[in-house]
């Protein structure tokens, strides 16, 4: 996997999700499947996708008790995705059981990364509502490091902490960014964010874009767009 630009793909029906995927033409961008349109459409609008030929980060931000999450994983991994997720917050036997379950006979499976801090949490709320009293950068690189240990591939971070977690990671940890809106753009709920070229001069390794795509005009520009800002090339 290299460097690349993920549009989340946040709508409510799987037909919307198809339509506006249909839209491409012959393109096969990297999407996320979220928890709206898998809990709507279940399994099968992930099976449709990837059989459309879409690389796949299917993010349900699993968060439980060990058994739970492996036999969950156990699912997921026959879903032929390429990148899942878990909550950072869990306990690394958590996380070690997560990647147990996400591995199949022939020793294959998804690349599996933690959610450290969501980016619509800035430090006041982390503070006076999750009574974390660490910095967030300390918090997302002790969450990070509690990841690789645990034998994970990346976490899900803010741009505005990608080299700080690649410093202390390595660089082959990987890091996915949202958080990332155009120049121009309303950033939404979400509160530490950047560009698509200030994310890739920051390090980050694939950033995620959801409404500045999906709700744009022109959906196939302002991808096109990203990608030539984040990646070089359009």
């Amino acid at each position: 996997m290299g460097k690349d630009v993920i549009i989340a793909c946040d709508f409510a029906t799987g037909k919307e999700t198809l339509d506006f995927l249909g839209g491409f033409k012959g393109r096969k961008p990297f999407v996320k499947i979220g928890m709206e349109l898998f809990y709507a459409e279940g399994p099968d609008i992930v099976r449709k996708i990837k059989a459309g030929g879409n690389r796949i980060f299917l993010d349900l931000k699993l968060h439980d008790i060990p058994n739970t999450v492996r036999k969950a994983m156990a699912r997921l991994s026959g879903l032929g995705v390429d990148v899942t997720n878990l909550h950072a917050a869990g306990p690394s036997n958590m996380m070690k059981a997560a990647l147990e379950g996400l591995t199949g006979p022939d020793g294959r499976r998804p690349l599996l990364i933690a959610v450290t801090q969501l980016t619509s949490t800035d430090q006041e709320t982390m503070e006076n509502e999750l009574l974390i009293r660490e910095p967030m950068e300390n918090v997302v690189m002790h969450y990070a490091l509690n990841a690789r240990n645990a034998g994970l591939d990346g976490v899900v971070c803010s741009p505005l902490e990608a080299a700080a977690v690649h410093g202390v990671c390595g660089s082959s940890f990987i890091t996915v960014t949202p958080g990332v809106r155009f120049a121009d753009g309303d950033k939404g709920d979400q509160k530490r964010v950047m560009t698509p070229s200030q994310a890739a001069a920051a390090g980050s390794d694939y950033i995620v874009m959801g409404r500045p795509i999906t709700a744009a005009a022109d959906p196939v520009e302002a991808y096109e767009r990203a990608v030539r800002d984040f990646v070089g090339e359009g």
